[in-house]
């Protein structure tokens, strides 16, 4: 690996429940606008959660052919849209860069089950012959990178990462070393979920970590705090571009951030709960801290995974604790999922678009609705308002069932 190859990011695309545009999305995250809303996609008034950060307005015709758009699935719509949104934040023209030096990554977890169960309804309605070949198609795992690929030309490579809700971050790893290993010069990177369907919101509801505070859906989800209850399920995805360093300064390319490292770690403990002490978050981190050659002083801000569940917050506190020993005190910590809803395999995705913009702009993501402190829940949380802060270095942390932990390590690229 060539660690001389600095990676930078040079255009984001984000489709959400929060915002279909980078602006309108990073003011609600720096505002604390929730995208929570009562569900409307399907009947829900026999589950326990009612309420989701659902897109609505959604025109995939703006972003792809309509005969395209016709054929995907929704979580494939929303791939392809915020890939192309991405690409031309970074006005990046795909046909003019040599086609061995470039490609897709993009992650996933849920998409197959979207077009499963779709194509099941078909057959039980119409027999075989409901079943269209584009339902076959869109429930293949890895459909998503190529349909980005084939509507952005990006003839290099494409292919699809899936470990749960730690999807989206091991995506940009996965981009990360593509690069770093001269592969490539250019990556579309992202993760995307269509995960409002029935089958799955009767999975989450039946394992209790969805929220349940219906009344007032803008505070339902509520990360590190006494009162919290599971979180608030999202849609959408989130995309950007990453360029080695030399390749985007020679196009004249804007850049937000830089990547550093990428470290994963699998617990191997159990198929929904974390260790309770964090072993793999702090083996994530560890990973992800050596690999940038920083030191974990130097960490500023933490992007947590934040699911507001019982178990994942008091884990993830115990794990920066365990970690960064007296420097937890000091490191600001937040979750945006209360605004943006946890969007699975894409919140990883997503949440690197944050960082990239808090970093960016300079300034701390609120963690809305956090004001009693759980128990053990004693680190600076942002609670009331974003902050103002000369923002160097940021880490996105993401967990997945089956104990797989990511880390993305960011830094604000001054040069």
């Amino acid at each position: 690996m060539n660690r001389h190859r600095r990676v930078v990011v040079t255009g984001m695309g984000v489709m959400a429940a929060s915002g279909k545009n980078l602006d309108t999305f990073w003011t609600s995250i720096r505002e604390g606008k929730s995208a929570a809303c009562p569900v409307t996609r399907f009947d829900v008034s026999q589950t326990p959660s009612k309420v989701a950060a659902e897109i609505k307005d959604f025109d995939a015709a703006r972003y792809m052919d309509p005969k395209t758009a016709r054929r995907l699935s929704l979580s494939l719509q929303y791939s392809v849209a915020a890939a192309r949104l991405a690409a031309e934040d970074a006005k990046i023209d795909f046909s003019k860069i040599d086609p061995d030096r470039c490609g897709v990554v993009e992650a996933t977890s849920m998409s197959n089950n979207e077009a499963a169960y779709e194509t099941k309804e078909a057959f039980l309605r119409k027999g075989y012959r409901g079943v269209t070949i584009s339902g076959i198609i869109s429930g293949a795992a890895g459909a998503g990178s190529g349909e980005i690929a084939n509507e952005l030309g990006v003839t290099g490579h494409a292919i699809t990462c899936s470990s749960s809700s730690a999807s989206g971050n091991d995506a940009m790893g996965y981009a990360l070393t593509m690069i770093r290993n001269e592969d490539v010069d250019v990556m579309i990177a992202g993760g995307a979920e269509a995960s409002l369907i029935e089958s799955a919101w009767g999975g989450f509801c039946v394992s209790k970590v969805m929220t349940r505070h219906n009344s007032e859906p803008a505070r339902a989800m509520r990360p590190f705090d006494k009162t919290r209850d599971g979180f608030l399920l999202g849609e959408g995805a989130g995309f950007v571009v990453l360029e080695e360093l030399t390749h985007a300064l020679g196009r004249g390319a804007r850049i937000y951030a830089e990547v550093l490292a990428h470290g994963r770690s699998c617990e191997a403990y159990h198929p929904l709960a974390p260790h309770p002490q964090g072993k793999g978050y702090i083996r994530a981190m560890e990973k992800a801290i050596r690999a940038a050659r920083i030191q974990r002083t130097e960490v500023d801000y933490i992007n947590a995974h934040g699911t507001a569940t019982d178990a994942n917050d008091l884990v993830e506190t115990r794990a920066v604790k365990a970690f960064f020993g007296e420097h937890a005190k000091r490191v600001a910590i937040s979750s945006t999922k209360p605004v943006t809803g946890h969007l699975m395999a894409g919140a990883g995705a997503l949440e690197t678009v944050v960082c990239a913009l808090a970093l960016y702009y300079k300034e701390i993501p609120m963690t809305l609705n956090h004001q009693e402190p759980g128990e053990e829940c004693d680190l600076d949380y942002v609670a009331g308002k974003s902050r103002p802060y000369p923002l160097k270095i940021a880490l996105n942390l993401n967990s997945g069932f089956g104990g797989k932990n990511s880390c993305l390590v960011l830094r604000n690229y001054s040069g």
